[in-house]
């Protein structure tokens, strides 16, 4: 268990002047009542505005559908999760015993609203520009090397742009399959592209993410050219 100070100066770069805003953002629900969800809801606000701050000033040719695209990409859980990791930020957390044992101190959804707490914790601490010192050293190069707007559209996004653009039908999706228990569900879902003979199959714990699957092996199909190209 890392102290949480010391984490807070190595990591963020900041010393907290309240401590117990720390404590409480690195605090679990499953550890105590006095946790971090308040933290957490306040912390998601301040990084979306920060990080589009950031990209409205950095990126002034682009349009809100390129600048949006890229904030959904930094702002996402996975990346949260990412630079928590990186930071070290399971080590400070407090998690209760159950959650601890589980994994929790490496589970995704934990590292990244642990974060936002952190952000928010900072924000409360010392201030907005606070909040922004923290949150542009933590987001790194991640911020100087962004990727192309169009590699950023989900799949079912891309694959219906190449489509209308070569005046084919757009795809439609089917749910084949819903198994499982409620926080285990399985779904399996059919992509078919008419006049095109593409019919492909994608699973996933949600419908979306079903479909994302299964838009994605219809558009390696059409990129392949083994259905003619769009």
């Amino acid at each position: 268990m890392t102290e949480p100070g010391v984490w807070s100066r190595k990591h963020l770069q900041y010393e907290f002047k309240q401590a117990e805003l720390l404590a409480r953002a690195l605090t679990h629900r499953s550890r105590s009542d006095n946790n971090n969800e308040r933290l957490e809801f306040l912390g998601d606000a301040v990084l979306g505005l920060v990080i589009a701050d950031k990209l409205h000033k950095d990126l002034p040719d682009s349009d809100e559908g390129s600048l949006s695209r890229q904030r959904a990409a930094l702002v996402r859980k996975e990346t949260l999760a990412d630079i928590s990791g990186g930071a070290g930020l399971g080590d400070a957390m407090l998690l209760g015993s159950g959650e601890s044992r589980s994994g929790g101190h490496q589970r995704t959804s934990i590292l990244a609203d642990g974060l936002e707490a952190v952000f928010g914790a900072v924000y409360l601490d010392g201030g907005f520009e606070a909040a922004t010192r923290v949150i542009l050293h933590l987001y790194g190069k991640r911020l100087e090397d962004l990727p192309e707007s169009e590699a950023l559209k989900d799949p079912k996004t891309r694959l219906q742009e190449a489509l209308q653009s070569a005046g084919h039908a757009v795809p439609v999706y089917d749910v084949k399959s819903e198994e499982g228990p409620p926080h285990a569900r399985n779904f399996e879902v059919v992509c078919t592209i008419s006049g095109l003979d593409i019919s492909t199959t994608g699973n996933g714990s949600s419908r979306r993410k079903a479909e994302q699957s299964a838009a994605t092996e219809a558009l390696n199909i059409l990129n392949n050219g083994n259905s003619g190209s769009p």
